[in-house]
């Protein structure tokens, strides 16, 4: 049995609290507005806990290492897909945060949704975990995180490395060891068109809304829709992005273009087009949504209540909207289109 660290942390705002209309502390402390650059640009911190998993210090094991995600956030969504399209249920914990960040960040809360903290640690808060790995840690406190319940640790914060550790690290344990989705030939071209999704769509929506200056703002929401419409044209040819199969790539994608007409377009004013308007890029969200067991990954009540009650210098009537009317489960004809299985 693996020796855990108990950290216990602020009990003010720790408490269960139940109801269907739970909406939790609103605040913008904590978050990203420690983030903005003279000029009103948002310019995403780096994340600083990056150790691999299969070093002597961090061998992969069963049940030794623990999720700390939010289904709100789409770089913690990455890792839940990942997670639980290897078959990593019974291999990696995990738990769920509350939704709504409060002045000390993502809360381990029991509420509808979430499930507080499950690791044995004894957290309140994501931010202890930190602390418990870097004393005085003073950075915004991100997830995904991959805990060491051993060693009571942060092993890694940064969602790009942790989903590969998923698709590679675990395989002896894991569901579907078979499903690769980082192959080794198609890795430079994934890498090339993950860091150019990332910089233009994942964070651009980032930028464009977190932006306090028009200039910022256009800076960024021009090359996103630019390379959303590349995108248009690369899937009219193909039913994913490498391709016949899946990859990290499209997941990378999936997790910003499900919550983009709910959340980005109105919210973060990226509103010249909606996935919606896109005929290849809205089929192919719906294809991958259809991928077995991701439905169950997109918790729509949690995404929409992060964005909207969190960023209360955005929204500050703190009012979340019921819309919009989607069906992501719709057919969507690309298997039958492109006759390639899954």
């Amino acid at each position: 049995m693996h020796a855990r660290r108990t950290l216990r942390g602020p009990a003010a705002d720790s408490r269960a609290r139940g109801g269907s209309g739970y909406a939790g502390p609103v605040s913008d402390a904590g978050s990203w507005t420690g983030e903005m650059s003279g000029s009103g640009s948002f310019v995403r911190q780096r994340s600083g806990l990056r150790n691999w998993l299969g070093s002597p210090e961090f061998p992969a094991a069963p049940g030794r290492y623990h999720l700390f995600v939010s289904l709100a956030c789409p770089w913690a969504h990455r890792a839940i897909i990942v997670r639980h399209l290897k078959g990593l249920q019974r291999v990696i914990g995990m738990s769920i945060t509350d939704p709504v960040r409060d002045g000390q960040g993502w809360a381990l809360r029991k509420v509808p949704g979430a499930t507080g903290d499950l690791s044995g640690a004894g957290l309140s808060f994501v931010a202890e975990a930190y602390e418990a790995t870097e004393p005085g840690y003073e950075a915004r406190v991100t997830v995904p995180v991959l805990w060491d319940i051993e060693a009571g640790r942060i092993v890694n914060n940064e969602s790009a490395d942790i989903i590969v550790m998923l698709n590679e690290a675990f395989d002896e344990w894991a569901e579907h060891p078979e499903l690769d989705l980082y192959p080794a030939a198609l890795r430079p071209e994934i890498d090339e068109l993950a860091a150019r999704i990332y910089e233009r769509v994942n964070d651009g929506v980032y930028r464009s809304g977190f932006a306090t200056s028009q200039a910022a703002y256009e800076e960024a929401v021009r090359p996103l829709f630019d390379t959303l419409d590349e995108l248009e044209e690369r899937l009219e040819a193909q039913r994913f992005l490498m391709g016949a199969q899946q990859t990290l790539a499209d997941w990378r994608l999936f997790t910003t273009l499900v919550r983009f007409d709910a959340v980005y377009h109105g919210h973060f004013k990226c509103n010249l087009r909606r996935i919606v308007d896109y005929p290849n890029l809205y089929r192919y969200l719906r294809d991958l949504y259809a991928t077995d067991g991701v439905a169950a990954t997109v918790d729509m009540d949690h995404i929409k209540r992060h964005y909207y009650l969190t960023h209360r210098s955005i929204n500050p009537s703190g009012i979340v909207p019921v819309g919009p009317a989607q069906d992501l489960a719709a057919p969507n004809g690309r298997a039958e289109r492109f006759d390639v299985a899954v």
